[in-house]
């Protein structure tokens, strides 16, 4: 029973990848490196002000709570700093699992 359960899995992968792929990458250009300096340099950004959100609530706020509008802040930044991250990261698996055509600085494939 294993076995079958090993070719079934096979098989579901190759179907996962056919399906990503031909519904990904036509809808996505061919990437290479550069392409994604403008998008680790966006979550960067969103890094650091979530960082200094908390650095700013952190220096007035020195013996008491944050109130409920410095929180408000510091979760808006969080969430978009999240948001940045996950969407970095399904970009990162959709390369990984070669659902995208990606190419070397060169121009090569």
């Amino acid at each position: 029973m294993a076995i079958d359960n090993n070719r079934l899995l096979l098989e579901l992968e190759k179907y996962r990848r056919e399906i990503n792929r031909d519904i990904i990458n036509p809808q996505i250009p061919e990437l290479q490196l550069e392409d994604l300096k403008p998008l680790l340099t966006l979550v960067a950004h969103a890094r650091a002000a979530y960082l200094r959100e908390l650095l700013d609530i952190a220096q007035v706020t020195t013996e008491r709570l944050p109130g409920q509008q410095q929180i408000a802040e510091l979760r808006r930044r969080r969430e978009t700093y999240d948001e940045l991250v996950a969407a970095t990261n399904a970009l990162e698996t959709v390369i990984q699992r070669d659902y995208l055509d990606v190419r070397s600085s060169r121009g090569e494939h």
